[in-house]
């Protein structure tokens, strides 16, 4: 998979791509159904091969459809999105990311999802200081 490619969708790449995953694989007009004011037959057939060609998804021949999947997992995909916005637009440095989200203005954060947060930073903690 590209590493540019996640962050480079458009609004209707990513309803389709995202339409994609829920399915698990889908075919032009399953993919159709499931967009809320959808775009002609060809023009999602369009955007399913632009996702070919970005390598986000694949196909497989079922009789005269073609149907689509998904390349890598919705993790795998998010994950190297996010490396991308990462770099993009916080010069490489996670810890300016974090600082975003932190401040509020991304979403609000729950006592639930700060607990959460200092969990997986204390693991990370400790996980570095047995490299050591």
């Amino acid at each position: 998979m590209s590493e540019s490619s996640p962050l480079h969708l458009g609004k209707r790449e990513r309803q389709v791509v995202e339409a994609v995953f829920r399915l698990g694989e889908a075919t032009v007009a399953t993919v159709l159904a499931e967009l809320a004011e959808p775009p002609s037959y060809s023009a999602v057939r369009a955007v399913l091969n632009l996702l070919v060609a970005k390598n986000l998804l694949s196909t497989r021949q079922d009789g005269k459809r073609l149907v689509y999947r998904p390349v890598g997992s919705k993790l795998t995909v998010g994950r190297s999105a996010l490396r991308n916005l990462v770099r993009t637009f916080f010069g490489s440095t996670p810890a300016d990311a974090v600082a975003e989200l932190l401040d509020g203005s991304a979403g609000k954060l729950s006592a639930d999802d700060l607990q959460r947060i200092r969990t997986m930073i204390e693991r990370a903690e400790c996980e570095r200081s047995r490299e050591r």
